[in-house]
């Protein structure tokens, strides 16, 4: 598959360069369904470290064939959300507790990546897809779902851009920047056997929050950052709020896949729930 070779040794900065890179890319080797996703809204603004297990959750069964390919966007309260790198890290439990002292609580993310802020600016957005070869299309998943979301702030007048600012928080290729200046939203992945999750963690309001909560969970973990790095969609359209930004996310999702809102059934929830404990980052009582 052409793309994902490429996509390894290509920097994207612009829409331009990835665009072209889709173009070319034969149909019948985007294994990304087109059709069957359900659409969840539920979030836990109180309980953040429900959101991870959920979404293992529904990796589980995606990929046990028990649901079709399922979109989540819902709204976070307040939480600095760790990666893998960051848990095993000797900075982790001054970063938790940094971070309690900012008032977000820690909890332990299900994709990759370095740590990341949530708050009531912000939305969560997750793409779980069934895949019976996840590990042949990360870099295409990567690809087409960053270029969606991209496509749709661009729908709302924001400069999107695909690409990694200086000194980001969470760095990585797929990040959503204003204008190559500023951050936007940050996308990891997980991947099990039959199915792959993607997740955005994308700041509508409120940078300034954001770069100061980040600014001593960075320093207790070592990692290089800037605060000017941080920005928000109101940073560039000042009259989008959450709600116009899930529109647009919305709209421009359902012309790719349509998608049929459901509530989340009891028996999800409730396992999620009773597996939410180990996403939670508990402090060290020595450090609080």
């Amino acid at each position: 598959m052409r793309i994902i070779s490429e996509l390894r040794v290509v920097k994207i900065w612009n829409a331009g360069v990835l665009d072209d890179l889709l173009a070319n890319t034969h149909t019948k080797a985007r294994r990304i369904p087109l059709s069957g996703w359900q659409l969840l809204r539920e979030g836990f603004p109180d309980q953040p470290e429900v959101g991870p297990s959920l979404s293992r959750v529904l990796l589980d069964q995606v990929s046990r064939g028990e649901r079709p390919a399922t979109v989540r966007l819902s709204r976070p309260g307040r939480v600095v959300a760790f990666g893998r790198r960051d848990v095993v890290s000797p900075g982790y439990p001054e970063a938790v507790a940094a971070a309690g002292r900012k008032g977000f609580p820690g909890m332990e993310r299900l994709a990759g990546g370095r740590a990341a802020a949530f708050s009531e600016g912000a939305l969560s957005l997750t793409f779980t897809l069934p895949d019976p070869q996840p590990a042949k299309r990360t870099g295409l998943r990567f690809a087409e779902l960053t270029s969606l979301v991209r496509e749709a702030l661009s729908m709302l007048g924001v400069d999107a851009r695909i690409g990694p600012v200086p000194d980001e928080y969470c760095p990585g290729e797929f990040s959503l920047n204003a204008r190559g200046v500023t951050k936007l939203a940050g996308v990891g992945q997980r991947m099990i056997q039959g199915a792959a999750h993607v997740g955005f963690v994308i700041v509508v309001s409120g940078a300034g929050l954001i770069a100061d909560t980040l600014e001593p969970v960075y320093a207790s973990l070592g990692i290089d950052y800037s605060r000017e790095s941080v920005g928000c969609i109101q940073d560039e359209v000042p009259s989008a709020d959450r709600h116009q930004v899930e529109e647009a996310l919305l709209d421009r999702i359902s012309r790719n896949a349509p998608l049929e809102p459901v509530t989340l059934d009891p028996v999800t929830l409730e396992t999620a729930r009773s597996k939410a404990s180990r996403f939670r980052s508990e402090p060290d009582p020595g450090l609080v």
